[in-house]
């Protein structure tokens, strides 16, 4: 599992994404959520202005998981 850290109270998804390599720009992310199932917390999500916080864990089809953590 790789820890992505934020230094915020919390993070988008469309962000989150961004910050963890799993697309080059935040434009890439509302098509990448079509394609791509993510979990937060174990339930599927794809809205890309979801908010993230510190201790939520994802699922990202073909990229891993990951945590959010505190900076």
């Amino acid at each position: 599992m790789t820890e992505v850290k934020i230094s915020t109270e919390y993070i988008t998804l469309g962000q989150f994404l961004k910050l963890a390599d799993c697309i080059d720009s935040g434009g890439q992310a509302k098509f990448f959520l079509m394609e791509t199932k993510v979990h937060i917390n174990g339930e599927p999500d794809n809205r890309r202005g979801r908010k993230l916080y510190k201790g939520d864990r994802l699922e990202v089809e073909g990229h891993g998981f990951f945590i959010v953590a505190e900076r």
